[in-house]
């Protein structure tokens, strides 16, 4: 695992400050450790702390009035979370789970918001980063209300590729695809059709799948047929 001043640096609202106030910064929080499928934050706890992933990966998920679980993202390292019941004082908005061992560095409220102020360089990019997940919700929202069972297949999978794929020669390669029954949470569809719509993809040459690797043969070709 890199030390905290490295992962602390990969981190978009920190990626531009220097080395001394990392150094701050990762020493005003601490790195805990969840095991996978354990819980991190209940939706409707109070927000007292931020959270970074220092390594692993966790879902961010609601359940629905039936109680059916509905994914509303995947997190990666680097990635942060937890940080709108700070700003806005009330309670959580959706449940975090590892989804794999994960290490988190927590900050509690009092130190982030004093970081806010003495740093308006971490508070504008916050600012960028959480218009930037609006922006995507925006569109998926969309995406999954309009689509049939291909778009919202195809939506979800172009939401992996740009948070964790690597494009190469036009090429996108997911190398952990999340499981079918997420992948079926994300996009508010079954199991069964998200089965069936990613061996279509495979058929008509979209994907190949290898496993839990995926390959978007033609990124751009693809974004252009279900954006």
């Amino acid at each position: 695992m890199l030390s905290n001043i490295e992962f602390l640096s990969n981190v978009p609202i920190f990626s531009e400050l220097e080395e001394e106030t990392l150094e701050k910064i990762a020493k005003s929080g601490v790195i805990q450790s969840f095991k996978k499928n354990s819980i991190i934050l209940n939706e409707e706890d109070s927000g007292s702390a931020f959270f970074v992933i220092a390594e692993g990966k966790v879902k961010i998920s609601r359940s629905s009035n039936d109680d059916k679980e509905v994914i509303l993202a995947m997190l990666n390292e680097s990635d942060f979370f937890g940080e709108m019941s700070l700003l806005d004082g009330m309670t959580r908005s959706a449940t975090v789970t590892a989804v794999e061992d994960s290490k988190i560095f927590i900050i509690q409220r009092a130190e982030f918001l004093d970081l806010l102020f003495k740093y308006p360089d971490v508070s504008v990019a916050l600012l960028t980063e959480l218009t930037k997940r609006l922006r995507a919700a925006t569109l998926k929202i969309k995406a999954l209300s309009l689509k049939d069972a291909e778009g919202k297949v195809a939506t979800v999978l172009l939401q992996i590729a740009d948070e964790v794929g690597k494009i190469r020669q036009g090429v996108v390669e997911i190398d952990h695809l999340p499981y079918q029954q997420e992948l079926a949470n994300m996009a508010g569809t079954s199991r069964e059709t998200i089965s069936r719509t990613l061996h279509s993809f495979a058929k008509k040459g979209l994907v190949e799948l290898d496993g839990s690797r995926l390959r978007i043969i033609d990124y751009e070709k693809f974004k252009e047929m279900f954006h």
